[in-house]
């Protein structure tokens, strides 16, 4: 009786392992973990960058104003986005749950109906405009980080160049190039030794990480989601099957 109840037990969790969605839980890991880091990393990233604008590339308020509205605005969109993607994330979860054979087998054979059929053709729009519209996203993420490695190769330049003042004083990294301020913004730049100092600190080496791991962040968020593209577009596909024939499947 007691190995009875142990194969009972094994088939029944062979039955529940069978019925779970991997594509849409690998991808839901996936999205989770990117937008943590994304959202996560972001925000702080932007934080340290308005305090390295303010001590060392701006004196006067008036000059870096608009770009600290800035940086609230998009920290405000962070918000916005990662509670957006938990729920996003959570109903594409659900979804292929509902589709997979553990639904079907907990629920008994059922047909997929026109409303289904209708939001699982939503969540295949919505999730490739997603996807291309983080794609977007991952390159302009993108752009802090060269702006920080050029920052970064010039410093390492005036490092090598010590024995030379002349030549490393024509070395600068001007903040206004890049429209992070106005072009009478003072001083706007850094140069030489001061630039090389500025690399050296600890926030400027924060930041930098911070746009790194926000930068991989996005790469993640783009997998999950191209993931997700193939996990609704096959629970699509199985609706349809279930429509024409009352079975369950999974994806």
């Amino acid at each position: 009786m007691w190995c009875g109840c142990v194969a009972g037990c094994y088939d029944c969790c062979m039955r529940c392992l069978g019925g779970v969605p991997y594509c849409s839980l690998v991808a839901t890991l996936l999205c989770f973990s990117g937008i943590a880091l994304f959202c996560g990393c972001g925000h702080q990233a932007l934080t340290e960058t308005e305090r390295l604008i303010e001590t060392y590339f701006a004196r006067n308020l008036q000059d870096y104003i608009t770009l600290a509205y800035i940086i609230q605005y998009f920290q405000y969109v962070i918000y916005g986005l990662a509670s957006f993607f938990f729920l996003y994330c959570i109903m594409l979860l659900a979804e292929g749950f509902y589709i997979s054979s553990a639904a079907r087998q907990t629920f008994g054979e059922f047909r997929s109906t026109m409303c289904g059929r209708c939001l699982s053709s939503s969540f295949i729009v919505m999730t490739y405009g997603l996807a291309a519209l983080w794609m977007l996203v991952f390159a302009l993420s993108a752009l802090p980080v060269y702006f920080l490695y050029n920052m970064t190769s010039t410093c390492n330049t005036i490092d090598v160049l010590t024995e030379t003042p002349a030549s490393i004083n024509q070395l600068c990294v001007d903040a206004r190039q890049y429209g992070l301020l106005p072009w009478n913004a003072v001083p706007g730049k850094a140069c030489g030794m001061t630039l090389s100092a500025v690399c050296k600190t600890r926030e400027y080496q924060m930041t930098y990480t911070l746009y790194v791991a926000a930068f991989a962040g996005a790469g993640i968020t783009v997998l999950a989601l191209l993931t997700y593209t193939v996990s609704t577009t096959y629970n699509f596909a199985v609706l349809r099957y279930l429509g024409r024939k009352g079975i369950g499947a999974r994806c």
